[in-house]
């Protein structure tokens, strides 16, 4: 028996392809903007959008940067063969941006007092990788 098999038939982790290039201007300090137009379809560059925004007060504009990354990332899970639901490891980096677009979305939903939106996206974001849930929170 493999030592990660899925012992309750649940749907196999999905991790998403690698791009590096977003993940690596951002961490030489490239503007999250700059990144997002340069690669619209990195989570990674959105969350960082909505974490930014968030930290200045700017909670809708935080709120519409984590929405456009989590349905970018959601979008990236879908090509990857996930079916709505099932294991997205934070464990995995590139599955971060997407994971915290959505720990994103839930926090600026929560600050405009959307609660339903605030806690099917924590909900969401708990079932998916409950460490990026710690980790993040």
């Amino acid at each position: 028996m493999a030592i990660h098999e899925n012992l309750l038939g649940g749907p196999p982790p999905t991790h998403l392809p690698d791009d590096p290039e977003p993940r690596e201007l951002l961490a030489s300090g490239a503007a999250p903007s700059e990144v997002a137009a340069k690669y619209p379809a990195s989570s990674l560059a959105w969350a960082q959008l909505a974490d930014e925004a968030f930290e200045a007060g700017r909670v809708v504009e935080s709120y519409a940067y984590a929405r456009t990354g989590y349905h970018r990332g959601l979008d990236a899970l879908r090509r990857s063969g996930w079916k709505g639901h099932g294991p997205v490891p934070f464990e995995h980096e590139p599955n971060r941006g997407f994971l915290r677009a959505l720990h994103a979305l839930a926090r600026a939903a929560q600050a405009i007092g959307e609660q339903e939106e605030y806690e099917r996206c924590s909900n969401f974001l708990r079932e998916s990788s409950p460490t990026a849930a710690d980790t993040l929170s």
